[in-house]
């Protein structure tokens, strides 16, 4: 359900934004990065550009330099991460984005986990899903499946994208 005013504020919002798309992992490359290429298969389906694509190592320090460059090289408004999302101990996505956010959109991954639960379950509290914003750039950290990136891209960032740039402009 969707409130008159959330209908107005999506209206006025951009309809093409700037898109980094960061895969974390360890095994994939560019050619088998299933999950980095359907998130840019959405995007662009959404009518946004993907202005830097790049497959990282699951290493803090190779993805907050990625995160970077992508804010101040490629002047993306949004940046999409994927992958290294879980608890092993080569997970560390999370921690790498969590130290660079400015504000948290902590609504993120509350209602990624949820909608995950409904899907897979219990195995959905593992997932350390999250959103915020890095020098008025909206970055997201999602798991790396191609089910989760689907979720995640279909349900909530794509239908909220052009709103939530459109806000920090304010």
């Amino acid at each position: 359900m969707t409130s008159s005013s959330a209908h107005e504020h999506k209206h006025n919002a951009p309809r093409s934004l700037s898109c980094m798309v960061i895969t974390c992992s360890d095994t994939r490359i560019p050619e088998t990065d299933t999950s980095g290429q359907l998130i840019q298969k959405l995007l662009e389906g959404d009518g946004h550009r993907i202005v830097a694509y790049q497959v990282v190592k699951d290493d803090p320090g190779q993805i907050t330099h990625r995160i970077a460059l992508g804010l101040w090289k490629y002047a993306a408004q949004v940046i999409i991460v994927n992958g290294g999302t879980g608890i092993s101990r080569r997970d560390s996505t999370f921690e790498a984005v969590d130290k660079m956010l400015e504000r948290r959109l902590d609504g993120f991954g509350e209602i990624f986990r949820f909608l995950s639960y409904q899907e897979i379950g219990s195995p959905a509290i593992m997932s350390r899903a999250t959103a915020g914003i890095i020098d008025d750039r909206v970055v997201f950290s999602i798991p790396g499946s191609e089910n989760a990136v689907r979720l995640a891209m279909e349900k909530l960032i794509i239908p909220e994208l052009g709103h939530l740039v459109n806000e920090l402009t304010k």
